[in-house]
């Protein structure tokens, strides 16, 4: 047997031995598992015997708690048999209670009928007016109460509002003289307005119509005139000669034509900057144009421009202390008079013209009224219009703000009447509401009923050919017929 054969034996040797020891170990390992399966089924089977062990304690226990259950039924029944017997017997007792009560109250209504003479039914007709009258006298005792209180809280209130917003918004008066200062830049400048044997001043005066005063007061010259608009048209076209410097007759004439051309455009200019000041936005070009030519209109004294300033900061003050809208408020304040720009143009009271205009600019609903509202000549519909009525009357009415003498007011008032009385058939003529109403009584003997409209309308005619008037005013003719008899 050669090498390699006893080689291979060895191999088949030692790999019969492996297997051999294979098999020992898998038959070794299975026989463990075989143990382990055993002691697994024992104690499954130790647990399966407690488990039953254990429902049947359970189910003893139940067992024992339905009996008990059973048990706390019937006591309940009998409990429940015991409580219906007693509720029987207590609704008897009820009744009864009840028949013995009714019978008691039909004997002392009875009783009372009879001492009363009236029925059960009467007494409580009487007895629910008497509460009702009792009642209807507390609540209108405690409404009185009540008003009274509101009252003086509402005055308070008022006061109050009222004081903040004039105190907090107080500026300077706008009352405007007849005269404008203009500085100079040095002495020398007053000859050369002067001119040469006064050539420059008599130009200037005639082409401007304004007196130009020049005195002993160092480097200023005054202009004077009752018209502003000239007044103002000759200050800008004597400090655009002064800036230029050159100073003769061809000269004046080409400033003055400058500054007369130039009026549109200041308007425009005073118009927003006056709503910069308020705080107002989104004006028709048209409205901010009429505002700006208020600049030169002035109300016994008050510039209209600057007292719409006034008035639309105090309404909007007023407005954010009682809860209103206070932009709505500040435009319509600062627009209600607008009419007094175009009344020399048009018929009408200023309100309803400036409401009119307003309106075709596309101004809001509330704004519209309130400029109408203004002086009651509609009924306001918003607290936005009262507001802007208190404002107005706070602007004008506070120390300062407007003037007006006596005198010309009454020769004014005077005039108006004397011009109506002239008139034949006239008894008596009252003038009204500071001249823009006239009253009218004629003699019914000489006027008929007819001729009333065409005296009213003759007047009308006279009034507006003779004065000079702002707005319009208001002629009524009143004709009164009485006839007495006694019977003797």
């Amino acid at each position: 047997m050669g090498l390699g054969e006893s080689a291979i034996v060895i191999l088949l040797l030692v790999a019969c031995l492996i297997a051999l020891l294979l098999v020992q170990l898998a038959r070794r390992e299975a026989d463990a598992q075989r143990q382990q399966a055993f002691s697994d089924v024992a104690h499954i089977r130790e647990e399966a015997k407690e488990l039953l062990s254990e429902a049947h304690r359970r189910e003893e226990r139940l067992t024992e708690h339905e009996r008990e259950v059973a048990t706390e039924q019937r006591s309940v029944a009998e409990l429940s048999r015991g409580l219906k017997e007693r509720e029987e017997a207590v609704s008897a007792a009820e009744a009864e209670s009840r028949e013995a009560r009714v019978r008691a109250d039909a004997a002392v209504i009875a009783e009372l009928e009879d001492a009363s003479g009236l029925s059960a039914s009467q007494a409580r007709v009487e007895l629910a007016q008497k509460m009702t009258e009792r009642a209807g006298h507390d609540a209108a005792a405690k409404i009185r109460r009540i008003e009274a209180e509101a009252r003086v809280r509402a005055d308070d209130t008022a006061r109050r509002v009222i004081a903040t917003a004039v105190q907090r918004l107080a500026v300077p008066t706008s009352s405007q003289a007849v005269v404008t200062l203009i500085a100079l830049p040095s002495e020398e400048m007053k000859g050369r307005i002067i001119g040469k044997e006064g050539r420059n001043i008599r130009t200037f005066e005639a082409l401007t119509g304004v007196n130009v005063i020049i005195d002993d007061t160092p480097d200023t010259v005054v202009l004077s005139c009752f018209d502003p608009e000239r007044r103002e048209t000759a200050a800008v076209a004597l400090e655009a000669l002064m800036a230029d410097g050159r100073i003769h007759p061809q000269r004046i004439e080409a400033a003055y034509s400058e500054a007369a051309a130039g009026s549109g455009s200041r308007a425009l200019a005073a118009g927003h900057a006056a709503a910069e000041r308020v705080g107002v936005t989104g004006l028709n070009p048209e409205l901010v144009e009429l505002l700006g030519r208020l600049r030169l209109r002035t109300s016994y004294g008050q510039n209209v421009l600057e007292h719409l300033v006034e008035t639309a900061q105090i309404a909007a003050s007023i407005a954010a202390e009682v809860g209103a809208d206070v932009d709505l408020t500040r435009r319509a304040a600062f627009l209600h008079d607008l009419g007094k720009a175009l009344t020399a143009e048009q018929r009408g009271t200023h309100a309803a013209v400036g409401a009119s205009v307003a309106q075709r600019c596309g101004e809001e609903a509330v704004v519209v009224n309130a400029i109408a509202a203004h002086h009651d000549e509609v009924p306001a519909e918003s607290v936005e219009a009262v507001i802007v009525q208190a404002a107005d009357a706070c602007s004008a009415a506070r120390p300062g703000a407007r003037r007006e003498e006596l005198d010309q007011y009454v020769e004014r008032m005077d005039k108006l009447e004397s011009l109506v009385a002239e008139h034949p058939g006239v008894r008596r003529v009252l003038a009204m509401a500071a001249g823009r109403e006239v009253r009218v009584v004629v003699e019914p003997d000489e006027i008929d009923d007819a001729g009333t409209r065409e005296l009213a309308r003759t007047i009308a005619k006279h009034i507006e050919a003779d004065l000079s008037y702002p707005g319009e005013i208001k002629v009524t003719v009143i004709r009164e017929l009485r006839a007495d008899a006694t019977a003797g």
